[in-house]
């Protein structure tokens, strides 16, 4: 459905996309992370029409866009604010692509009322938008964004306006509704977690290149960098030094999985492959910080030796803040994410 070809988009001497290969097939679901500057933003303005290429191409099926301006492309967008009209009722603002595009006003009545049905609105078509709340504005915004069957629908931050409980349910009920229309969709946020459980593949950019893709479970588990590991919110990442099953790390000696690169290397722990055993039998650590996390409790732990590691254990008997504990590591949550060490400075 959709292709990008060496996209490459420059504000002054700032590549803002660098030369970005991707692809979108139909019916399929991506999502592109990344944190502020990194060029999301961008793609999509440039696959939308909006942001002129300074070098590369976008395909939409097959056919080069230069040239053929935003109406023209098929597209269906939806922005974070939402650019509902004010002085347009719902069925007016849900019409509005339909009117554009020359449907009898039967038409445009039937369909209307299809999509607010699909998206949870059924009858509201009378309400004023100043009325709805901001989840119900979120589900004319999209119905409005689908009303013209588009072949692609684009979606920039789509729920960053919502509290976190509404967003967490909105994500569910758009999976299932792109699932149900067979809709090819391309979003962009920088919520992981709005991306992960939306998504059917990943995509997480890095200074206008895309740093690692892959579905979401591979994104999660792997990631391909010490950066992806950040941004994803891992934070135990250490130098290390990979011989055979075994990393030499500020931690001592770690396993890692078997088939792991060698040598000098960035090295992954999850919290979850952090162990906590009797103080004897491991790294021993000083427990420094808990926080509750409804089915598990994080912990931050100062080892007599290297930096903080983050854990997770269950409720019950999790330590207290003060307490001393051992250390010991699971291999198949230990990933060697291939970086060499960052030369000290000098």
């Amino acid at each position: 459905m959709l292709r990008l070809d060496g996209a490459t988009v420059r504000f002054a001497q700032r590549a803002a996309l660098d030369a970005v290969d991707l692809e979108v097939a139909d019916h399929e679901t991506v999502c592109v992370l990344g944190p502020s500057g990194s060029g999301k933003s961008t793609l999509l303005r440039v696959v939308a029409g909006l942001q002129p290429l300074d070098a590369g191409r976008v395909l939409l099926a097959g056919v080069d866009q230069a040239g053929v301006p935003v109406h023209q492309r098929g597209l269906g967008l939806m922005f974070q604010d939402h650019q509902l009209f004010p002085q347009r009722d719902v069925a007016g603002n849900v019409a509005f692509g339909l009117r554009m595009r020359g449907a009898a006003r039967a038409e445009q009545a039937r369909r209307v009322a299809e999509l607010l049905e699909l998206v949870g609105l059924p009858g509201a078509q009378r309400r004023a938008v100043a009325a709805l709340s901001g989840g119900e504005q979120q589900r004319v915004a999209l119905a409005r964004a689908l009303a013209p069957s588009p072949r692609l629908l684009m979606l920039d931050e789509p729920l960053g306006q919502l509290d976190r409980t509404l967003r967490e349910r909105l994500v569910i009920e758009l999976r299932a509704l792109f699932g149900q229309l067979g809709t090819t969709v391309l979003a962009v946020t920088h919520d992981q977690g709005e991306a992960f459980a939306l998504a059917d593949r990943v995509v997480v950019m890095r200074d206008g290149r895309i740093a690692q893709t892959g579905t979401p479970l591979e994104v999660w588990q792997r990631p391909a960098s010490e950066f992806v590991a950040r941004f994803l919110g891992f934070e135990n990442v250490v130098p290390a030094t990979v011989a055979g099953e075994i990393a030499d790390t500020p931690w001592g000696k770690v396993p890692v999985p078997a088939g792991s690169p060698q040598g000098p290397v960035r090295v992954l722990v999850r919290p979850a492959g952090v162990r906590l055993v009797p103080p004897r039998d491991g790294l021993p650590c000083t427990v420094v910080a808990r926080t509750f996390r409804g089915s598990h409790v994080s912990l931050r732990l100062r080892p007599d030796a290297g930096p903080h590691l983050e854990a997770e254990c269950g409720l019950e008997g999790a330590p207290v803040v003060g307490a001393e504990t051992g250390v010991a590591f699971a291999a198949e949550a230990v990933v060697v994410l291939g970086d060499s060490p960052t030369p000290p400075v000098a």
